[in-house]
């Protein structure tokens, strides 16, 4: 299983990690905002993560590491 971390406070929600994973393991946060006021990506099934790293890819911001 892959080990995901995000910096959860440079996170403007734009949501296109959670529409570029293809297993569905992201979301944004409906219950927390970050410092920037932003609903920030969280991993809601992260023992569904495969590593592709297709979701570090897409954001522009860089705020999502992922190990295999």
């Amino acid at each position: 299983m892959a080990k995901l971390t995000f910096k959860t406070d440079n996170c403007k929600g734009c949501g296109l990690c959670v529409n570029a994973c293809p297993k569905g393991v992201l979301s944004l946060a409906a219950d927390k905002i970050n410092k920037k006021g932003h609903h920030p990506v969280e991993a809601v099934a992260p023992e569904k993560c495969i590593g592709c790293a297709f979701c570090a890819t897409m954001c522009p911001d860089c705020i999502i590491k992922v190990e295999k």
